[in-house]
């Protein structure tokens, strides 16, 4: 297979990802554990771009080089997890380099008629970009080191009835491992999600200042994530997080503070104070001030100019 930079490849088994990889056929034809040290094909022959039709959870151990996260660069020598769900274009980090660990492959059948097909959707971090992996401490990397080791020692074992249900808790009780050290790192990476909140702060005051909302109307999540070069998942949650609010919440307190300051200013309408904020009718701009304050802005206005 040759390599090209701006080809995306499509995957749609497991079996054929192994072929590409150069590995033998996997045990079970729905789920696979792979060792990075086994993948036989060179390098410059690996796909740049990948398209698979099942999830993919990269264990990287011992990653060396520097990661972007958000806007700032970080070194994680100790390496971590990224998610990748089904129909996601995935391609290499340019800073990573050597790295050693694992890949847990699995197709959405494999737990198609179990409670885990409605709830996977749930962990967010399924949504996040490559450089909003988690990141793991030397306890967290120990726990997760062992669930990966239960699922080869299941997949490397005799085939039964139970194979299945055992292989769906482990891969459940990674993903809850999960979701908590993500809410551990949101904490310990507080000063930089701070300088994030900061910065979203000024893009939405910029936003409303410059009047950019007269021409694209309100300002949307992807935008704001995209101008803070998150994903929109990672940016609500770190939000959440933080604040306890999501960023279509925060986009909501910004237009009603710009709001209240246009009503205070008596020669502009409702109508004109609406369009100023990119709304095209001034109903839905009510609704929303409305569902905010408990008031509408007539009312508000009228009470700012009671006395």
């Amino acid at each position: 297979m040759k390599k090209h930079d701006n080809q995306v490849q499509k995957f749609s088994s497991i079996a054929e990802l192994h072929r590409a990889l150069g590995l033998p056929k996997p045990l079970h034809p729905l789920v696979s554990l792979v060792n990075y040290a086994d993948i036989k094909t060179p390098e410059e022959e690996l796909p740049t771009r990948l398209l698979l039709d099942f999830y993919k959870i990269s264990y990287k151990i011992n990653l060396q080089g520097k990661i972007k996260y958000g806007q700032h660069y970080y070194d994680f020598d100790e390496g971590g997890i990224s998610f990748i769900s089904p129909n996601q274009i995935i391609a290499p980090a340019e800073d990573e380099k050597d790295y050693s660990g694992y890949t847990l492959l699995i197709h959405p059948d494999f737990f198609r008629n179990y409670p885990l097909a409605k709830t996977i959707g749930n962990y967010g971090f399924f949504s996040y970009s490559a450089n909003e992996a988690l990141y793991l401490s030397e306890k967290e990397k120990i726990t997760i080191s062992e669930v990966f080791e239960h699922i080869i020692q299941e997949l490397n074992g005799r085939i039964d009835d139970f194979s299945q249900d055992v292989i769906i808790a482990h891969l459940e009780v990674l993903l809850n491992y999960s979701n908590r050290f993500y809410k551990r790192q949101f904490i310990t990476r507080k000063a930089t999600n701070n300088d994030l909140l900061t910065d979203l702060e000024d893009i939405l005051n910029r936003y409303f200042n410059d009047e950019e909302a007269l021409e694209k109307g309100p300002p949307t999540v992807a935008y704001l994530a995209d101008q803070l070069n998150l994903s929109a998942r990672y940016l609500s949650d770190m939000l959440r997080m933080l604040t306890g609010q999501n960023t279509q919440q925060h986009i909501q307190d910004k237009l009603i503070e710009k709001a209240k300051n246009y009503l205070s200013l008596d020669h502009l309408t409702v109508a004109e104070i609406a369009y100023h904020l990119g709304f095209e009718h001034p109903q839905s701009f009510s609704k929303i001030f409305k569902k905010k304050t408990s008031q509408t802005p007539v009312e508000f206005k009228q009470s700012f100019y009671k006395n």
